[in-house]
This record gives C-alpha cells, sequence and structure tokens, in this order.
C-alpha cells in the first residue's frame, strides 16, 4: 500500500491533469474525466478565450493538492479514505 500511495502522490503532483494518479488508485472514471478535460476541454477553453480561461489552471492545480494531500495523510488514513471507503475526489 505505502508504494500505491507514493506512486499516486508523486504522479499526481508531476502529472496529475492527465489523470494519471486516479488510474494508479484504481478510479477509472475519474482518470478518463482528467484525460478528457485536458485532452478535449482545456484546447477548446484555451483556443475561445485566447488562453485567459481559469478553468485552465484549476485542472491543473486540483491534483497537485489531491497528491500532496495522498502523501501527508498516515498510512491508516489514506487506507481508510482511498482504498477502503473509495472517496474518488479530494
Amino acid at each position: 500500500m505505502g508504494d500505491k500511495k507514493l506512486l499516486a502522490g508523486i504522479t499526481g503532483i508531476l502529472v496529475g491533469s492527465f489523470g494519471i494518479h486516479k488510474f494508479v488508485l484504481g478510479y477509472n472514471k475519474e482518470g478518463v474525466i482528467y484525460l478528457i478535460a485536458n485532452l478535449v476541454i482545456v484546447p477548446i477553453i484555451s483556443v475561445v478565450t485566447c488562453g485567459t480561461g481559469s478553468i485552465l489552471y484549476v485542472i491543473h492545480v486540483i491534483p497537485i493538492i489531491e497528491g500532496i494531500l495522498y502523501l501527508v495523510k498516515s498510512d491508516e488514513e489514506y487506507k481508510a479514505t482511498y482504498i477502503d471507503n473509495k472517496r474518488p475526489w479530494f
């Protein structure tokens, strides 16, 4: 479990906007949501708003926060929250 926690935290911080950390945790639906948001929605909003859309930043900041949360939780708290209770968001 410690390896999965570390991998989910690091991928959330480094490449979280692609949803890799969600796939690591087994949350495939949420991972696909991140992929679609990053590969489809962000480019459309970027073109429409000439790159000034605030959603562009949110999609990149939220996974960083999630990755940090994974890493700072104790192993017991991490297991209870993300493995046992299957809490996919924050």
